[in-house]
């Protein structure tokens, strides 16, 4: 469904995945889980595009909902994929880049119930994001290290149009923008840290994993 003009926002289950059409070709916001390639397809055919217009990926961080789905695709892309170092080492490992926080309490146990849901292959990562980069889409798409809810989380912002990638450095509860959780939070003080800045950024859309603000 597009969201913003130029911008599709994909659905599986409780993720969010979004694809963007810019000058260059399509940039993918993070791939889901596994199994997200026929929703993937489907959201590049609405754009009017094909399979070989996806040019590049970027994945915010390495949980399985946010990468599962990278190495059933690029079996049928030649997309260039995109994360921060430490998320890049544990996407290549098919894992995670960080323990659950041991102060999650039964948030934390719930996550560590679902965890064979977040189960991924490992996936290529082919070159690595740096703060300030900028990617062709969105007037100029500009990479912000956000860490806390995973060492290094990377979110994307375009100052033009005000949008605002935010993978799960934000949550959205009952309509408003909140710092990720203290359940599967890597560090929550860094975690607020990178909420204040993205907030400052006084963003007119957000688009995170798990929900989407409109101011």
């Amino acid at each position: 469904m597009e969201i913003y003009p130029g911008v599709y926002r994909i659905q599986q289950m409780f993720v969010n995945l979004y694809l963007v059409a810019g000058p260059d070709g399509l940039l993918l916001v993070d791939t889901g889980l596994g199994g997200s390639r026929a929703r993937i397809l489907s959201a590049i055919q609405e754009a009017g595009k094909k399979p070989a217009d996806l040019k590049n990926i970027v994945i915010t961080h390495a949980d399985g909902d946010h990468f599962g789905g990278l190495n059933e695709l690029q079996h049928i892309t030649q997309a260039t994929a995109w994360a921060a170092p430490a998320e890049a080492e544990a996407i290549r490992r098919g894992a995670s880049s960080r323990q659950l926080n041991p102060n999650g309490g039964l948030l934390r146990m719930l996550f560590r119930l679902a965890a064979p849901i977040f189960k991924s292959r490992p996936a290529r990562i082919d070159s690595l994001l740096a703060e300030d980069q900028t990617f062709n889409v969105l007037g100029g798409l500009q990479v912000v290290a956000t860490p806390g809810h995973t060492p290094e989380h990377t979110s994307l912002f375009s100052p033009s149009t005000g949008v605002l990638f935010a993978g799960d450095s934000i949550q959205v509860v009952d309509g408003a923008p909140q710092p990720s959780g203290a359940g599967n939070t890597w560090n929550t003080q860094k975690a607020a840290e990178s909420f204040e800045r993205q907030m400052a950024l006084k963003p007119a859309l957000i688009l995170a994993g798990h929900g989407v603000w409109k101011a």
